[in-house]
């Protein structure tokens, strides 16, 4: 049975005002194509135009320079699976049950992974006549009946989880979780207590990671072990390769890269390349690639008909020090709801259509999946948490969103409304500090006068407390939390 598109949100004149803009005969003939580059781990001061002195990305400069700079841009979730589901439905992972609160992830041999009736923005494209690839880490499942292929996607090539998860010489996931559950603690320590030392200096014989390629028709083979050195070079000239195939008809590029996840990787040419030492190097490719990818654009004619978004699926690995990023000046990395773990650094670029400079609107990867809707031509979207973007990207307006909620796992920690967050619930990631603490008192921040969220000024704005309490009851009041289906794995193996 066709899946209906059925998802949530106000979609507002934005939408006949970015159809009426136009002034390109191309654009005229076609909706745009849409580009989303989409790093891993990136943290919010990884980048020279987000404030990095080493890291060499003058690519995205250029694409900041002439696009727009978002400096208040987040993701729906602080670690990978559940921040990807979150961009490709314009869902809440809480929504969706695409998220967990004892597995955070999805593993290796996962039997679920993406949903069949969640509607991805590869789907809801192609129901406007679009191409649609995808040329990167998936991390939504990898079995066969969870392919980005078997959701809307033509195309695949790459990782189907995180690089770091099929450790050579390791027990896999079930066996370690049997491990826990029989209390070998022991064992499960000595094995994970090896696996610092070779984050440090990653060898290619450490990892069994898998490249799959796949189509819509169900053909597909694996590569395993890929060489991780050459990833962000491969998925560069696939995407590119889609391009030149699909240049007569609109397309959307989601390239998630696998990197700058750890273990670190990047291609012989940017060896030693960057002053930011190996995670610079790879940071440099990426941005090497971004600039592939533009120049593509516009050798084939298209890009003054072609959105490119820039972002990252979450805030920095800190523990993973000198091989991990930095959030700059924003509290805590991956896997925490303070501002570093879940606010990204992120590029709108549209030569001729984008309204150049730097933006503070809120806006968020749940909302890439309205706006493409809006620029695409459907405009009666429901169902979904995003919001139309469109009118800030076009006609320099306020963005639609006004509220931020932080879930980690099915609990809400934070909310943001306007300038202001409130804390609900504070703990820190990967055994940094603080431990959970459930706040019998809400902290407030001013984000604008603090955003490394140093100062606790509930106190003196009570007034401001209550109002983000209100919004936080209209939230709940029209969430169903799912049940969460990475957790669901627990059960098997106890069983």
């Amino acid at each position: 049975m066709q899946k209906i598109i059925t998802i949530l949100l106000v979609m507002v004149a934005a939408a006949s005002c970015a159809a009426d803009a136009s002034t390109d005969s191309a654009a005229q003939s076609q909706p745009p194509n849409i580009v989303i580059l989409f790093a891993d781990d990136l943290g919010y001061g990884d980048l020279s135009s987000f404030g990095h002195p080493y890291i060499r990305t003058p690519e995205l400069d250029e694409l900041a320079r002439m696009g727009q700079k978002w400096t208040d841009f987040y993701v729906a979730a602080p670690v990978c699976s559940p921040s990807r589901a979150a961009l490709l439905t314009g869902r809440l992972p809480v929504r969706s049950g695409l998220y967990g609160d004892s597995i955070r992830v999805y593993f290796p041999d996962e039997p679920g992974g993406f949903p069949d009736k969640e509607v991805s923005i590869a789907e809801a494209l192609k129901q406007q006549g679009y191409a649609t690839g995808i040329f990167g880490k998936w991390h939504l499942g990898d079995a066969s009946h969870a392919y980005p292929t078997e959701h809307g996607f033509d195309e695949w090539l790459g990782v189907p989880y995180s690089n770091d998860m099929d450790w050579v010489g390791d027990p896999g996931f079930e066996e370690m979780r049997a491990m826990a559950i029989a209390g070998e603690v022991a064992e499960r320590a000595r094995i994970t207590s090896s696996r610092p030392a070779k984050y440090a200096d990653p060898q290619a014989e450490y990892f069994n990671t898998p490249l799959i390629s796949s189509n819509a028709a169900g053909d597909s083979s694996i590569e395993q072990p890929t060489d991780q050195g050459l990833l962000t070079r491969r998925y560069t000239e696939a995407a590119i390769d889609f391009m030149q195939r699909n240049v007569d008809s609109p397309f959307l590029v989601y390239m998630p890269y696998t990197m700058p996840h750890t273990p670190l990787f990047r291609s012989n040419e940017f060896t030693g390349r960057s002053l930011g030492g190996r995670y610079g190097d790879v940071v440099e490719e990426i941005d090497w690639s971004v600039g592939e990818i533009r120049r593509t654009l516009e050798r084939l004619g298209v890009a003054d008909n072609t959105l490119i978004v820039f972002t990252s699926d979450n805030g920095p690995w800190l523990t993973m020090k000198e091989e991990g990023g930095r959030a700059g000046l924003l509290r805590m990395g991956k896997g925490s709801t303070f501002e570093g773990g879940v606010r990204v650094p992120t590029v709108f670029y549209w030569p001729g259509r984008i309204q150049p400079g730097i933006v503070s609107e809120i806006g968020s990867t749940l909302d890439l999946f309205a706006t493409a809707m809006t620029l695409s031509g459907q405009t009666n979207v429901t169902g979904i948490d995003g919001v139309d973007l469109s009118n800030v990207l076009l006609e320099g307006g306020q963005s639609l969103r006004r509220e931020m909620p932080y879930y980690r796992g099915g609990d809400l920690y934070a909310y943001r409304v306007g300038n202001w967050k409130l804390h609900y619930i504070l703990e820190g990631a990967y055994g940094q500090p603080p431990e959970r603490t459930v706040l019998q008192t809400p902290e407030l921040y001013n984000l604008l006068r603090d955003p490394s969220e140093r100062f606790d000024v509930a106190a003196d704005n009570l007034q401001i407390v209550t109002q983000i309490e209100a919004a936080v009851a209209l939230h709940r009041a029209g969430l169903e939390i799912r049940e969460p289906l990475f957790d669901a794995r627990l059960a098997r193996v106890q069983n």
